[in-house]
């Protein structure tokens, strides 16, 4: 009776291993519901990078722009507000006006994609708000943005 049981045991100790490795290796699948800020976030993208001392939309962000649009246009609920960041380097007046400038072009972008002027506000943060905070070119590449913020 004593070797059924600690048998048993082993069997289970080997099924409950087996299937803690099986739920490690499963990819993890994160599910985010449609129209939400996370959907937004994951599936459209909520910013667009602009090159050195520049305010003018590139290629890429015009993608970026329309596919924000069309989900806009989807799901009218929602208010946002372009934000305008710039990377450490220059004056805190410069990148201030700097910002400003590209939260203005991705407004004026989505504007002209058919969202409505009223839905958007704009708002300069300067150098104050870095995402990633560093002093390499790659950390001021991902600084150089304006971000669509849902509200």
């Amino acid at each position: 009776m004593r070797m059924i049981k600690a048998l048993t045991a082993i069997a289970a100790m080997f099924l409950i291993a087996a299937c803690s490795s099986e739920q490690a290796a499963a990819p993890a699948t994160t599910t985010v519901t449609p129209g939400s800020v996370a959907d937004f976030r994951q599936n459209v993208g909520d910013r667009v990078f602009f090159d050195t001392d520049q305010s003018t939309i590139r290629e890429d962000g015009r993608a970026t722009l329309g596919k924000q649009a069309e989900w806009l246009k989807k799901y009218t609920n929602y208010q946002l507000t372009v934000e305008g960041h710039c990377d450490e380097r220059g004056t805190r007046e410069y990148n201030l006006a700097l910002g400003e400038r590209r939260a203005n072009a991705a407004r004026q972008y989505l504007i002209a994609q058919g969202i409505p002027a009223a839905r958007i506000k704009t708002i300069s943060f300067g150098k104050e708000r870095p995402d990633p905070v560093g002093s390499d070119e790659a950390a001021w590449a991902r600084n150089r943005r304006a971000v669509t913020a849902l509200q």
